[in-house]
């Protein structure tokens, strides 16, 4: 017969792996040197998250973005951030992978709510700040900048399923009827 829905027993590996895919961007939006923002005519201006350089081909003048308060702050909160993604990362592990654990969603859920409330302020606060301090042109963010909202977005969704799955521990655990749609008599 016909059978819709989702397949619950896999979110229990599915969803610990999204979550690794959020630690990867992060990790990768903050360790990019090659800049968050470069300039779109000459390239000869970029800047990441941790400095901004100036020059052309290989005379670059770099200068480190920490003398910023604001730049201290996105750092932080997307350091920050991390950490409480690695965190839900683990306790989903325990809670999905090893046994299952359905109190323990929820709690993933708020961790991962507020990493999107950090990320998402940070990744604000760097180009409204960028641009009023630094801004001489036209600017592009780069796949880096792009890497930073990834993560932030997969946690959004990741918060989404940690808080709508307990709701289904039966289909979980792979315990419940199966619901067909349409049988014929």
């Amino acid at each position: 017969m016909f059978r819709c829905g989702i397949a619950y027993p896999r979110c229990r590996w599915i969803v610990p792996l999204l979550l690794l895919f959020a630690i990867i961007f992060d990790i990768v939006a903050i360790a990019a040197t090659s800049g968050w923002v470069e300039d779109e005519d000459a390239k000869s201006h970029y800047a990441s998250m941790w400095q901004q350089c100036r020059g052309r081909n290989d005379e670059w003048n770099c200068k480190s973005l920490s003398e910023y308060s604001w730049a201290q702050a996105v750092a932080a909160l997307m350091i920050i951030g991390l950490l409480i993604l690695i965190i839900a990362f683990i306790i989903s592990i325990v809670a999905l992978c090893c046994t299952l654990n359905i109190a323990l969603l929820p709690v993933i859920g708020v961790l991962l709510i507020i990493v999107v409330i950090l990320q998402v302020i940070a990744l604000i606060i760097y180009p409204v700040k960028f641009n009023e301090l630094i801004f001489e042109g036209n600017y592009y963010y780069t796949w880096a900048y792009g890497f930073g909202w990834g993560a932030t977005i997969l946690s959004i969704g990741c918060a989404v399923l940690f808080c709508c799955l307990p709701r289904y521990e039966n289909e979980l655990r792979d315990e419940s009827k199966i619901k067909y749609i349409y049988s014929s008599s």
